[in-house]
């Protein structure tokens, strides 16, 4: 690691493909930052409207179910700023022109001074949202600082300072998460229509259950630790030159 524990940036703004997706990689380091006074915001670039193995299963509601434990996720990070959905179709979103003008008038309008989302250069990746999430995260963070892009949109150009990319093939910046282990694993938890595909958990899991992913989730920052000399810890691909 050539970095460790940015300082509690004043706001943040988390980009994920889908809901559940920004937890899963960085919510031990949103739910620090919380709880050390920075406006964390989450924006969602799709509807989650594939997220089900039920062939029957009513989308429409889904969907709607989703943004419910979406907030909820947040609420539990201690996220008090903007919950944003782009609401592209699941499994169709694409790094164009419209998402990213959408994602830079975000940027525009909360104006992160830390921007974090997926690495769009990992290797061998299948989910192609994960993929054009990522670019829109890079892409939309150049349109957000030039002026020259977008200028209908009416609003001030905006740079954040760092921009710290999750599931990196050769990471090289560590949050510390120790002590945020289950802030994160409870706002995991929230994500309840998704404990049969994402999480391994029955409908209405145990006591045991839940303490099966508590577990998981504190061996998976502990192994992140290791990497960087720490008990726990989340990992990212750390550019600071925006």
């Amino acid at each position: 690691m050539r970095s460790q524990d940015l300082t509690t940036p004043e706001r943040a703004l988390a980009i994920g493909a889908h809901p559940d997706d920004i937890e899963l990689n960085a919510g031990a380091t949103l739910a620090k930052w919380a709880a050390r006074g920075c406006e964390v915001s989450l924006l969602v670039c799709t509807d989650g409207s594939k997220g089900t193995w039920d062939p029957n299963a009513d989308l429409d509601k889904l969907v709607a179910v989703r943004q419910d434990e979406q907030r909820e996720s947040a609420r539990r990070l201690g996220a008090v700023g903007e919950v944003v959905f782009l609401g592209w179709v699941d499994g169709e979103l694409e790094s164009g022109p419209e998402p990213r003008r959408q994602v830079a008038s975000w940027i525009r309008t909360l104006r992160p001074t830390v921007v974090l989302g997926h690495d769009p250069w990992r290797r061998w990746r299948l989910h192609p949202d994960h993929r054009h999430a990522g670019w829109l995260t890079v892409d939309g963070i150049v349109a957000a600082r030039d002026p020259h892009f977008f200028p209908e949109l009416g609003l001030a150009p905006h740079r954040p300072d760092a921009l710290l990319l999750f599931e990196a093939d050769e990471p090289d910046h560590a949050e510390d998460t120790s002590e945020f282990e289950s802030a994160k694993a409870r706002a995991i938890e929230a994500f309840v229509s998704q404990y049969e595909t994402t999480l391994d958990l029955p409908p209405n899991p145990s006591h045991a259950d839940l303490a099966r992913l508590h577990a998981w989730v504190a061996d998976k920052l502990a192994q992140a630790g290791a990497e960087a000399g720490l008990a726990s810890a989340e990992l990212f691909k750390l550019i600071d030159d925006l």
